[in-house]
């Protein structure tokens, strides 16, 4: 039988923020870059078009993610990726009630959908395959490792029980609030700075490209400048995953890391600035 996971926005979010994304930095180097550039315009098209490769895989398993309890174990469907483990070697079911403070390591961590290798503080990393985690999830211990799902809800009860037959084994409970409040760690969803950092950062980085869509069409200036657009959106991208991990060992490095793109998305501003007033 075949279990959807909660329902969330994760994969239209990724949908519609990648489409957004890979389609202005994709046009905006052609656009930028002639026939002189051609060696950076490849070193740029190439990682471009590899991270969209990544990207669209994670795409396809946020659209086709499914559990599926069946003779031979729990199935996990996600995309190309599939894989069952069987019951025999499912060691302990757990019932994770809370909102755990997760972030990524290496996967798709997007508002609605966590796919890949995470960390969760109190309980260590963990494989999910997961829409909403916010009221918790499933944690399966097993021989091929950690693995977290969220059923969705309606359907949780009636997996769980199914596991539970198979595997003869019941679920424990293990809740955020047995968790030590050091344990726990800084929440980044907790943390109104470092909510306000990443909210300049998007606000700068949403003016800017405004006014060089309304500015630049015809103002004579150079294509170039149409790169530092590009540079801004893989540089934000960058920093709001890469502030998240860092903050998590301290939280000072997560606020330098967005400053930084604060800062430096502004200096591409003051540039196109000076540039189209020329």
């Amino acid at each position: 039988m075949e279990y959807k996971p909660r329902k969330s926005w994760g994969a239209w979010y990724g949908l519609i923020v990648g489409g957004i994304v890979f389609g202005v930095c994709l046009w905006g180097i052609n656009f930028s870059l002639g026939e002189e550039d051609r060696v950076l315009k490849l070193m740029l098209l190439f990682p471009a078009y590899l991270f969209m490769l990544v990207y669209i895989g994670f795409l396809i398993s946020a659209f086709t993610l499914k559990y599926e309890a069946n003779e031979r174990g729990l199935t996990i469907k996600a995309g190309f990726r599939r894989f069952t483990i069987a019951y025999e070697q499912i060691n302990e079911l757990i019932n994770v009630k809370g909102r755990f403070n997760i972030f990524s390591i290496i996967g798709a961590n997007w508002p609605g959908l966590k796919m890949g290798l995470f960390t969760v503080r109190g309980i260590g990393p963990i494989r999910l395959y997961a829409s909403q985690t916010a009221q918790g999830f499933l944690f399966i211990k097993s021989e091929l490792g950690f693995i977290g799902i969220t059923p969705a809800d309606e359907v949780y009860a009636d997996l769980l029980k199914r596991l539970e037959e198979k595997t003869g084994k019941e679920a424990q409970v293990f809740s955020i609030d047995s968790i030590p409040a050091d344990e726990q760690g800084e929440n980044v969803r907790e943390d109104n700075f470092y909510k306000l950092l990443l909210r300049i950062n998007l606000v700068m980085l949403l003016a800017y490209s405004l006014y060089l869509a309304l500015v630049f069409p015809g103002s004579g200036a150079p294509n170039f400048i149409v790169l530092l657009l590009v540079l801004a959106l893989a540089l934000f991208f960058f920093n709001i995953g890469n502030a998240e991990r860092l903050y998590q060992f301290s939280s000072t490095g997560g606020y330098v890391l967005l400053s930084l793109g604060i800062l430096v998305t502004g200096i591409f501003f003051i540039l196109t600035l000076g540039e189209l007033s020329l």
